[in-house]
């Protein structure tokens, strides 16, 4: 879009918020001071309304010494690493509460990949590692709610969907951590929720908006100074900006709290029933075409949980405290993806009409043995396969720590330690469904239901699997003042991790994996002025090899990913990351003229992976997972916060350089400068795909008047390389910027209005690119007759972002 184009959209946008407003839930504490500071949470009054007040109150700064809630907190100036957080004003800064777009927007060297392309489905990296909601990518973050690690045991993906973000209390992402156990390879999310005695006080929420997006939501908390009870629930429908793309949530969350005599009792429970028709990739000639075109479908993701955690803290003595976390967790996810199949015609004539594997010459064949017919009539009807799945996976677990926070010699001393025990059960099933492609690209159902043996050469169809995962630790930390200035702490944690496989149609996929490792870390901090402080740190993290990837590694038998296994896998080893970083942070109290507190931080990180997992694609639906030798993510991060009564800005800076520091060659059949045998060579300094170097997010929010307040944000990425193209041979995935407005007013006492404008200059990019193969379905800009790499045909795929988008709705409080 032209300068020209960009100007005359600024009078709709600015009449559209003008009429609205959005932005600001209400007056907050610094939205964005999270991205500037290593502040986790502030001193708060138990209600639903916050003061700007409350941004200034930079002595009561304190972080969680871990995940779970209750325990001892720390002084953020005494955490020997970067920490940032979110509080619920910040959740809910640009309208409806959104914890991944509020990542996105307020912390630093957080960004996004669209794998999925649904709003609600995101890749969250930080630092270059991934929580993703996709079955086999290599989850490089821990992930927590009211101190349960909630990375799903059979591949460690973080659904965000499942997230009830109405009830959201605040958010701390730590840097990493070997507290915070299995998965911390980069760093750890903890999410602590809402209760009766942190929100009092009752809200409704209606909003609408572009695409057909229609929302309701209501919470409500209240307390007698003994026992409190708090409830969410929220409902949501979006017909979505591209073709099939509707997504449709459920959520709903309660905590049933209790206060007495030392003793803290939490008992809640989240449920959410979601459907999500994220479609994904498509090929970029596809797109051209329009952008709300789709390649192969359905793409439809159900995820259902049911999740009940029992929080409790004893105090026992002024120095001594107890706390612990009991949960069950069931989860139930129900995947359909129309994809293009390696299945075809035979060539052998004493099998014409029927269907074949690659090599032509072996018949597809159904469970009764018999080969499945030719529907693709000789090659001249573009055929697919639907990829089914169905995980069932039953957790239970516990944690228990105890906390002393009393001086040692007259010096201030914190400790932790403690255990935890979580155990999960699995039942995976996965098949294939052969149909015609019809013109709008979607797999037709039939009763083509794919049967290949264990025995085959060819991977197993289908896949019928249980997986008991079985993880111990034990963990403390402490944090020791030397002198008043200067602190240091010293923290370590030992992971057990068991997985059983048991092959539920044969013996290939049998297993028992076990897995052990110790991490360390040790860090110091030292306040060379009241507002300023320094720090260092090391530490160590793992994650083991999941059961999705254990059973996928084998490169002659390439799995449909993430819906299929294969037998007789090669070994996989756990990733150990080992990662330093040093910084300085500080505040300027009374900042500038106009007053009000500024916050400030810089620093610097490195962190190696050592026998780094890799998904490793060879179409666009399949691929496998090998230990590639070493990978290292390093870089810089920069904040600055700025808050007065009436303004609040924020702005970071993050440079990220993500580089594979191993030679290997990996297979790469859609990349156009592959060899003979369709592979890439990948040097040492060649750049992780998907990964922007260079990141900056700005936003400032001005109070017009005590009712009607405005606000903008801004995020600028540099360039990203295809997934296919780890060789850095081809032009990466272009760089872009992304404008969004947000406005509130508030129209009477209990009475506000909101809206936003995301994507105001309705710039066209993408956050995910990767190479495959686009010819064979007759899509839109393809060349009919057209073969992979060849003349006229673009093998890049990307996930396009969403065009500008009007939000707005109508808070009611009591």
């Amino acid at each position: 879009m032209n300068g020209c184009s960009r100007l005359r959209m600024l009078p709709r946008a600015l009449l559209f918020l003008a009429l609205t407003g959005a932005g600001f839930a209400q007056a907050q504490e610094a939205p964005g001071s999270n991205a500037a500071t290593p502040t986790a949470s502030t001193s708060q009054p138990p209600t639903n309304q916050n003061t700007p007040a409350e941004a200034k109150q930079l002595a009561t700064v304190v972080v969680q010494a871990t995940a779970l809630p209750g325990g001892k907190v720390l002084d953020a100036d005494k955490v020997p690493g970067n920490v940032q957080s979110l509080s619920a004003a910040d959740v809910t800064r640009n309208g409806s509460a959104s914890m991944t777009q509020a990542l996105n927007s307020q912390l630093g060297s957080i960004s996004v990949n669209d794998n999925l392309n649904d709003p609600y489905q995101p890749d969250i990296l930080y630092r270059g590692f991934e929580a993703s909601p996709v079955l086999g990518t290599p989850q490089g973050l821990a992930v927590y709610q009211n101190g349960v690690r909630i990375n799903e045991a059979f591949g460690d993906t973080v659904n965000w969907d499942l997230f009830p973000d109405m009830a959201i209390n605040r958010v701390q992402l730590v840097s990493s951590n070997p507290v915070y156990g299995l998965n911390a390879l980069g760093g750890a999310i903890s999410v602590e929720m809402k209760n009766g005695f942190n929100y009092t006080g009752g809200e409704l929420e209606l909003s609408g908006g572009s695409f057909g997006q229609r929302s309701a939501g209501a919470q409500y908390g209240a307390n007698n100074g003994t026992f409190g009870i708090y409830a969410a629930a929220k409902t949501l429908n979006s017909d979505g900006w591209r073709d099939f793309s509707s997504d449709a949530l459920r959520q709903f969350y309660t905590d049933l709290s209790m206060r007495a005599d030392g003793l803290s009792l939490d008992l809640s429970y989240t449920h959410a029933e979601n459907h999500l028709d994220g479609q994904g990739s498509a090929p970029a000639q596809e797109l051209a075409v329009s952008r709300r075109l789709v390649f192969t479908g359905p793409q439809a993701n159900d995820n259902e949980l049911n999740f009940v955690t029992l929080n409790g803290t004893y105090q026992a003595t002024d120095h001594w405290s107890v706390q612990g976390v009991l949960y069950y967790r069931q989860f139930t996810q129900r995947v359909s993806n129309g994809n293009t199949t390696d299945y075809t015609a035979c060539t052998d004539a004493a099998l014409a009409g029927s269907l074949c594997q690659s090599d032509g010459v072996t018949p597809v064949n159904n469970a009764a043995g018999q080969n499945l017919p030719d529907i693709s009539q000789g090659g001249t009807v573009p055929i697919g396969e639907n990829d089914f799945e169905t995980i069932d996976s039953y957790s239970h677990g516990a944690t228990l720590q105890i906390s002393n926070d009393q001086s040692i010699f007259g010096h201030d001393n914190q400790f932790t330690a403690g255990a935890t025990f979580d155990y999960a059960h699995t039942h995976f099933y996965s098949g294939a469904q052969i149909g015609v492609i019809d013109d709008q690209l979607t797999v037709l159902p039939s009763n083509l239901y794919v049967d290949t043996p264990e025995s085959s050469p060819f991977g197993a169809v289908p896949v019928i699997l249980a997986a008991n995962n079985r993880d111990i630790g034990g963990y403390l930390t402490d944090t020791f003042n030397v002198t008043p200035d200067f602190a240091l702490t010293a923290s370590g944690r030992y992971d057990v991790a068991h997985i059983d496989l048991q092959d539920q149609r044969g013996t290939s996929l049998n297993g028992n994996n076990r897995f052990s490792h110790f991490n360390p870390a040790v860090g110091g901090t030292y306040k060379l002025s009241p507002t300023l402080t320094a720090y260092a740190g090391i530490a160590t993290s793992t994650r083991t090899p999941t059961a999705s990837e254990i059973e996928c590694s084998d490169p002659l038998k390439p799995c449909l990913l993430p819906s299929n296994l294969a037998g007789d896998p090669p070994n996989l080893r756990q990733v150990v990351a080992h990662t330093a970083e040093f910084g300085l942070r500080g505040n300027i109290p009374d900042a500038f003229s106009a007053g009000g507190v500024a916050t400030w931080n810089l620093g610097a990180f490195r962190t190696n992976s050592f026998d780094d997992i890799y998904g490793i694609s060879t179409s666009v639906s399949s691929g496998f997972y090998q230990n590639i030798g070493s990978t290292r993510r390093e870089g810089i991060e920069a904040g600055f916060n700025y808050t007065t009564d009436k303004w609040s800005t924020y702005f970071s800076y993050s440079y990220v350089d993500a580089t594979f520091q191993s030679a290997l060659q990996l297979p790469s059949p859609s990349n156009p400068f592959q060899d003979a045998d369709g592979n890439i060579e990948v040097r040492p300094g060649d750049r992780l795909p998907g990964i922007a170097k260079n990141r900056v997010k700005a936003g400032v929010d001005y109070a017009v008047t005590p009712q009607w307040k405005l606000g903008a944000s801004i995020i600028i990425a540099s360039n990203e390389y295809y997934f296919g193209d780890e060789s850095n041979q081809n032009k990466p995935l272009p760089g872009y910027h992304v404008v969004n407005l947000h406005a509130s007013y508030q129209l009477a006492r209990n009475v506000e209005l909101f809206g936003s404008i995301d994507n105001v200059f309705n710039a066209k990019y993408a956050t995910y690119g990767i190479y495959s193969d686009p010819t064979g379905v007759n899509a839109p800009g393809v060349p009919v007759d057209g073969v992979s790499n060849g003349p006229g045909v673009d093998n890049r795929f990307y996930s396009p972002a969403a065009p500008t988008t009007f939000y707005g709705g109508v808070r009611v409080t009591f």
